[in-house]
């Protein structure tokens, strides 16, 4: 199936990022939030980060114009009938997640795929509130995507191998390096990330080192782009706590249980780069 139309629920950093890299690679977006105010803040989003590309002579004018030829935003979630695929974009939520499925499932057309963007929840459980379990699958952006390779793809149980093969080729006209996970919770990315995550909260929370000399540790010593703490603030920590949380109920191991500060910082409300506070200011 060729996919020439695509459609994201969600208009916050995840899903305006991916809905950038749709209108950049020629395919007609649509995008949607649940209210005005946050359609708009999503639209700026967007342009915001075109007029990044074009101050940084990554992008023309021309460029620029296209780009935003092919988007619209609207809180009409039934213009995605239109749609070749469906990706939400919203909170790590799973009953709001199978609540969206439901209404995109009565809304898309038959031969829709519809996609989570989903960090670590099961597939499957998203793929029961719909009637087309097979048209079901995860593809885990990675923040932020204009600029991340990376594409996870996730197969439940129930996707079938149409799906994971037009999603592979979707994936690929974005430009992005495909990898395939089965739906075990955290995938392979977060399976991997999150413990290395909580161990650097541990670290700080205990008093063991200072946030800088964590970070620098692993950016000096072992080449990563940021360090554990300066990734949480990007990523999110309400976000890394979510995760946290599932991968905990999946797998009841203690180096994926949220660390206490982690919970603190996300009921003060700092939540990293987004709020302007988490493990450092912004």
């Amino acid at each position: 199936m060729e996919i020439s139309t695509v459609g994201i629920v969600g208009a916050g950093l995840m899903g305006a990022g991916i809905a950038e890299v749709s209108a950049r690679s020629g395919l007609r977006t649509i995008v949607t939030e649940a209210d005005a105010d946050q359609l708009a803040a999503g639209r700026r989003r967007v342009d915001q980060s075109l007029r990044r590309g074009l101050a940084g002579g990554k992008l023309s004018d021309a460029d620029v114009e296209r780009i935003t030829g092919l988007m619209r935003f609207t809180t009409d979630l039934d213009e995605f009938g239109a749609c070749d695929i469906c990706i939400e974009a919203i909170v790590e939520h799973l009953p709001e997640k199978k609540q969206l499925f439901a209404r995109l499932d009565s809304v898309a057309a038959p031969h829709a795929i519809l996609a989570t963007n989903t960090s670590s929840l099961p597939i499957i459980e998203i793929a029961r509130a719909t009637r087309r379990p097979d048209r079901v699958v995860g593809t885990h952006f990675f923040n932020p995507p204009p600029v991340m390779r990376l594409l996870e793809v996730v197969r439940s149980i129930a996707t079938s191998d149409e799906t994971l093969s037009d999603v592979r080729v979707f994936g690929e006209r974005l430009g992005k390096r495909i990898i395939v996970a089965q739906d075990r919770g955290g995938f392979i990315v977060n399976l991997l990330l999150i413990p290395y995550l909580t161990h650097a909260v541990r670290l700080y929370e205990s008093g063991f080192a200072t946030r800088e000399d964590i970070d620098d540790g692993m950016r000096l010593g072992c080449g990563h782009p940021m360090g554990p703490l300066q990734l949480l603030d990007l990523i999110g920590l309400d976000t890394a706590m979510f995760v946290c949380e599932a991968l905990y109920e999946e797998y009841a191991i203690g180096d994926y249980a949220p660390p206490p500060l982690l919970r603190r910082m996300v009921a003060a409300g700092y939540l990293g780069r987004k709020t302007g506070r988490g493990f450092y200011e912004y």
